[in-house]
């Protein structure tokens, strides 16, 4: 439904969806007055196995999207701006966006770098018609120089997927008690959360449309999907209802992880270790900065484009220390991997954040174990200090060997999600 229903009352929930349009390529252009109507492409080089974080609508005609390889985009539009991306100048322009959502409403919940949504139910905090208020956010975002698209329904997975049904600069109503037929002749796929594999055991089930899932039997689907079967009927009839935590709130954080992607295959066991190190010291003091201890660890190891392996194994107690979850990272190698095959990607996790056990002290301890936690605590004292001299000097102020073993093999890749580093 178009913006001309600005005169018709909202009764009920009004969640907005504002997702900036090809953000990275979009601040290039801004900056960069003489690539304005030109491809341009933000992303890794294809010599060091780079990958497309986002592209200009211009380089979208030739088909470039973003997690493209990087030698498939310059193949489909060799005549592309590459630009490798900056992380500082990214998140000044979402902050000034940000700053805009919190002038119109307190319950903005930011979810990445360029996408949040916002409660501007009509009631406690605005008397003002919901697509008004969208459509001036919509305006003052585009003085910035960047445009956004916005969805705006009774709930998150609505105003998601609405979002995304007119880009650029799209604006989509979903009206209090049209969301079932906004959903029903969907494909299931544009559902956050259903995935390749899910699509295709929906598609096996015979069910292709929010429509069909949205009539399925949600014990049934519990049995197939799990924990999540019932959560998926519910969302796919337009009934979810969680609501958008305060920008003040602290975020339900399920998981804080690195990756990295290396120019050249990662092929002797000596390497593989000495990356899994590397990323988990990063994992570490994003813990640490949150001020999260994890109870599980995950270990990601992606051979080549198609192919990503995962194991977990759970901890005796939290932690935020990469010498102990690294550690059993590095335990975790040899389920994933066998001597010889390369190896593009490493990535590790830590999450089980809610998960508390009791931890009883060994009073017959022997003096090698008391050594070995003096040794832990000591290495954690080692990490924080060097948090610290990062923090105030930079990050490349002070450097272990295993990171200057890597730091030009790495992909150039810029991540997509640049809030928290």
């Amino acid at each position: 439904m178009d913006a001309s229903t600005i005169d018709i009352p909202w009764n009920g929930r009004a969640i907005g969806l504002m997702d900036l349009d090809a953000f990275f390529a979009s601040v290039e252009q801004l900056d960069h007055p003489q690539w304005r109507g030109k491809p341009v492409i933000v992303g890794g080089s294809p010599e060091r196995r780079g990958v497309v974080s986002t592209a200009s609508y211009e380089a979208r005609v030739y088909g470039v999207h973003s997690a493209m390889p990087s030698w498939q985009a310059q193949r489909l539009c060799p005549q592309a701006i590459w630009t490798p991306g900056r992380h500082h100048r990214y998140k000044e322009v979402s902050d000034q966006v940000m700053a805009i959502l919190r002038d119109e409403t307190p319950l903005v919940e930011q979810v990445s770098i360029d996408e949040a949504f916002f409660d501007v139910s009509p009631g406690r905090y605005s008397h003002e018609s919901p697509i008004a208020i969208c459509q001036r956010v919509q305006k003052r975002v585009s003085q910035l120089g960047v445009t956004c698209s916005i969805g705006i329904g009774v709930n998150k997975t609505v105003a998601k997927i609405a979002s995304d049904r007119q880009k650029p600069r799209g604006l989509t109503i979903v009206l209090p008690g049209t969301e079932a037929s906004f959903l029903a002749p969907l494909p299931v796929r544009v559902m956050s959360g259903i995935g390749k594999s899910s699509e295709e055991r929906l598609s096996q089930l015979g069910i292709k449309t929010l429509g069909q899932l949205a009539q399925q039997d949600p014990e049934r689907m519990r049995t197939i999907f799990g924990v999540s079967g019932p959560r998926m009927v519910q969302r796919a009839a337009g009934l979810e209802s969680s609501r958008v935590r305060g920008y003040d709130e602290p975020d339900e954080v399920k998981s804080v992880s690195n990756e990295r992607t290396f120019a050249h295959d990662l092929i002797e066991r000596d390497e593989l270790e000495a990356a899994i190190a590397h990323v988990s010291a990063m994992a570490g003091r994003r813990l640490r900065r949150k001020g999260l201890k994890g109870s599980q660890v995950t270990l990601k190891l992606k051979f080549d484009i198609h192919h990503t392996h995962t194991a977990q194994r759970q901890l005796d107690e939290p932690t935020d220390d990469e010498h102990v979850f690294g550690a059993v990272a590095v335990d975790l190698l040899d389920g994933l991997w066998r001597e010889g095959t390369g190896v593009r990607l490493v990535g590790v996790g830590v999450s089980g954040f809610d998960e508390t056990r009791p931890h009883q002290l060994d009073l017959l301890a022997t003096n090698g174990e008391r050594r070995e936690e003096r040794q832990r605590r000591d290495l954690r004292a080692l990490s924080v200090a060097t948090d610290d001299i990062r923090e105030r000097f930079g990050n490349d102020i002070l450097s272990y060997g295993r990171d200057l073993r890597f730091k030009r093999d790495e992909s150039d890749t810029l991540p997509m999600d640049t809030r928290n580093l």
